[in-house]
């Protein structure tokens, strides 16, 4: 709603003079009618009356008062928005509520959440938004300096050193460490996180050395996974995974969730990268696993249609059947014996910044040729591991392409009754065996075109390779297609180059012709692919020169400040011409989403940044949504539940650092974004949410209780000299409840306790079965009867 269509409102004069601090006052208190109190309470902004009332999530006592009192405005005193009952719209005030206080007039009003009393207002100091938004307002000369720096081989790291600088020159990851620092705080081992954040700054200084010595992360990857551990050469793609995991396991957060679960509107219906499964591993397209999974029977086809475009028209189907069974699977309770906090008995679901620039994800359909059914699996991905294929799988791709083409045109009479069979026969002619006979005389030609639809080639499951058909019990002759059912925002392509046999390894040398922008993926995405944007455009590529055995990994980057490209060979940095990284033996290429939209819309919030009036009422937004702005193509619905708890409030965890979390912005920038992206919540105030601190309380109170009263029953067991059974119980759950009750991570088989301490740990969390070891007996009993020298063991069921 624009200043304009909200300032007629003939009303307004009747306002009283009133403060926000006022309002934030009156929203600790009760409707005075009912006296239920929050979340939905309404002041009346009448001159001269303090009416407070309920909103229609009880008796709408405010509508009530108006109606009775001829009181015309009201104000939520949750998220101060004005509502007019006589001109039934939305307004705002401007000097009513003094030179800081202007009602939000962007869309429609924001349901209000709880503010218990008492409250801690956390005040966040104004930061130059134009500053944080739009980084060209530096000196050009400065920024020309920055990402050039090198990375000193520290004994045959050069595959470390290559996998970082393309990393680092992938704008969404960079810009998350060097903007969101407040997001970057882990206690989990061995904070490779920040070790990371860390090397990014240095490498992005404004005053940076030639080249920095990457020896921390060096170390705290060898703690995570001992390969790298040594000094011999290891591959680069191993390493991006190694590290990626890592970062992704310790930034990642729980996705906010609704408190009803009957909720059927999710809080980000972002397509590309909210609204998908998230796992908290990562697996690569070429693994099968996958614990997403629905099955249907797909009817009835006549022969004598092509399986591929068959499997193509199933999808739609298969996937709302997927989605169908998802739904339900995720809403189920899941029984389980190790509920140590006040969270949903549903399964978690993680996202981290790793997860939102990189997951994508695919579905994968299998159909038996016997029955017919079919079998459709989803799976992320966090990068794409390509075959290149030779001469034969060259010749039958092209041949495969174009009888494809034929049958998406329909039938050959209908495809080219309007040019004739003759020009059908020289058209077949040309695109057929005329690029069969260059590849066999003249060597292959590969694209990486040719590497994508090799992939995502039908699979004839036969042989050695038949499927299990569910529905006929037996191994069956099958086909597999798969496409792109989400796009991610950075595409990592991995080109298989190196075999591994039991006693060699080889390396297939062959070139493959990348495009340095305009990779375009719409031809292997699935037809209910929700995505906008499916051009891609080249930051990044990591080269191997040398031999399975022994070589050398650099990497050549698109610098994103000047647009010109650099070769990092370790410490030395140098510029490159365009033709010498497309002349480059690829082997990890990352490619980022292009699109000309959101380039227009930034430099639109810029111009509303530099008309920004100091009376406008403030908003505060997430730091790591305004990241996305800034270097995502497809940024998604705006959303702040990285600074708020399910309450409204910000976690008393995060606090002590919220100036890192949120930035301020003018309402004008605000009421832009929120009509572009949607999403929110509005946010105009921050405090500290009571119930959570009471929650975390009444947890530590309950951890203090249960280990006082193991401890207790534990030293009752000792003491006991001959007790006439011994309980066991696992070791690993036992130290996850340690972990718990000590509030830290704790890392045998079983332990054993005493009956009371059984029943006490089985009455909070359930779980079994019971498993008993009775004591040898004395030696006096022994002698009379042999086989009760054996330890008897009893398992029953709870």
């Amino acid at each position: 709603m624009s200043a304009a269509s909200s300032n007629d409102c003939p009303h307004l004069d009747s306002v009283g003079e009133i403060t926000k601090e006022e309002l934030i006052q009156k929203s600790h208190g009760q409707c005075q009618d009912c006296k239920v109190g929050g979340p939905n309470l309404w002041a009346c902004l009448e001159n001269g009356c303090s009416y407070v009332g309920c909103g229609e999530s009880h008796a709408d006592h405010s509508t009530v008062h108006s109606q009775e009192a001829r009181h015309n405005l009201t104000v939520n005193l949750t998220t101060l928005r004005v509502w007019c009952y006589a001109c039934s719209k939305e307004v705002f005030l401007e000097r009513k509520l003094g030179p800081h206080v202007k009602m939000p007039s962007a869309g429609k009003l924001i349901s209000p959440v709880q503010t218990p009393s008492p409250v801690r207002t956390l005040l966040v100091p104004p930061a130059g938004a134009c500053d944080e938004l739009d980084m060209e307002t530096e000196e050009e000369d400065e920024l020309r300096t920055r990402g050039l720096t090198g990375l000193k081989n520290i004994g045959n790291t050069c595959y470390m050193n290559a996998a970082l600088q393309a990393l680092s020159n992938c704008p969404p990851l960079t810009q998350f460490f060097l903007d969101c620092g407040g997001l970057v705080k882990t206690d989990k081992k061995p904070a490779l996180s920040k070790s990371y954040q860390k090397l990014i700054t240095d490498l992005w200084h404004k005053n940076r050395n030639s080249y920095v010595v990457p020896t921390n992360l060096f170390q705290g990857i060898k703690a995570v996974n001992p390969m790298f551990r040594g000094y011999s050469q290891q591959d680069s793609q191993e390493f991006l995974r190694c590290l990626m995991d890592q970062l992704h396991e310790e930034l990642k957060e729980p996705i906010p969730e609704p408190e009803d679960p009957n909720q059927a509107v999710a809080m980000d219906d972002c397509p590309d990268e909210d609204n998908h499964s998230q796992s908290d591993d990562f697996q690569t397209c070429e693994s099968c696993g996958s614990s997403d999974r629905a099955d249907n029977e797909g009817p009835k086809v006549p022969e004598d249609i092509n399986e591929a475009e068959m499997l193509i028209s199933e999808q739609n189907q298969n996937n709302r059947d997927w989605q169908k069974e998802k739904n339900l699977i995720n809403n189920l309770e899941i029984p389980s014996a190790l509920f140590f906090t006040y969270k949903s008995k549903r399964q978690r679901k993680y996202h981290s910044i790793i997860s939102e620039v990189f997951d994508g994800t695919i579905v994968s359909s299998v159909q038996c040729l016997t029955c017919d059914r079919v079998s459709v699996t989803l799976e992320n991905f966090q990068d794409i591991s390509l075959p290149i294929p030779g001469k034969e799988d060259l010749a039958k791709l092209h041949s495969s392409s174009h009888q494809t083409a034929l049958v998406k045109a329909g039938s050959c009479g209908e495809a080219y009754a309007a040019q004739g069979w003759i020009a059908f026969v020289m058209e077949y002619i040309k695109r057929y065996y005329v690029d069969i006979c260059l590849i066999w005389f003249w060597g292959p030609v590969v694209t990486l075109q040719d590497c994508l639809a090799a992939f995502f080639a039908r699979d004839e499951l036969k042989g050695d390779n038949m499927y299990s058909c569910e529905k006929c019990k037996k191994l069956r002759n099958g086909v597999k297609f798969c496409k792109v059912q989400g796009l991610p925002e950075i595409l990592c392509i991995h080109l298989k180059r190196f075999r591994h046999e039991l006693m060699f390894s080889t390396k297939i040398s062959t070139h493959v012709s990348f495009p340095l922008e305009g990779l375009e993926m719409q031809p292997f995405l699935a037809k209910d692919c929700p995505a906008h944007t499916t051009s891609y455009d080249l930051l990044s590529v990591i080269c191997h020169h040398g031999t399975a055995s022994s070589g050398h990994y650099i990497a050549y980057c698109r610098n994103e400040l000047n647009q010109l490209w650099y070769e990092f060979d370790d410490q030395s940095v140098t510029e490159v011409s365009e033709s010498c990284v497309q002349n480059a033996e690829a082997y990890v290429l990352f490619y980022k989403k292009s699109n000309d939209e959101t380039q227009k819309e930034r430099r639109k919030v810029t111009s509303l940044l530099n008309m920004m009036e100091p009376s406008l009422l403030q908003f505060y937004i997430s730091r790591q949504w305004l990241n996305k702005f800034k270097t995502f193509a497809e940024p998604g619905p705006i959303s702040n539940h990285d600074f708020l708890c399910a309450h409204g409030g910000v976690p008393p965890s995060k606090a002590s650092f919220i100036d890192d979390l949120v930035m301020m912005l003018p309402q004008n920038v605000w009421d832009h974004m929120y009509s572009r992206y949607g999403g929110g919540p509005a946010v105009n105030h921050l405090y500290v949410c009571h119930t959570c601190q009471n929650e975390i309380e009444k947890l530590e109170k309950r951890r203090k209780n249960e280990l006082d009263m193991f401890v207790r029953l534990n030293k009752a067991f000792q003491e006991e000299e001959s007790p006439v059974v011994i309980y066991c119980i696992s070791m690993q759950w036992f130290r996850e409840w340690e972990g718990f009750v000590k509030g830290k991570d704790i890392g045998a088989d079983s332990g054993q306790i005493s009956e009371e301490t059984w029943n006490f740990l089985h009455s909070i969390y359930g779980g079994g079965p019971v498993v008993t070891v009775r004591p040898s007996v004395s030696h006096q009993e022994a002698e009379t009867s042999q086989t009760e020298e054996k330890i008897e063991v009893e398992t029953r069921s709870v």
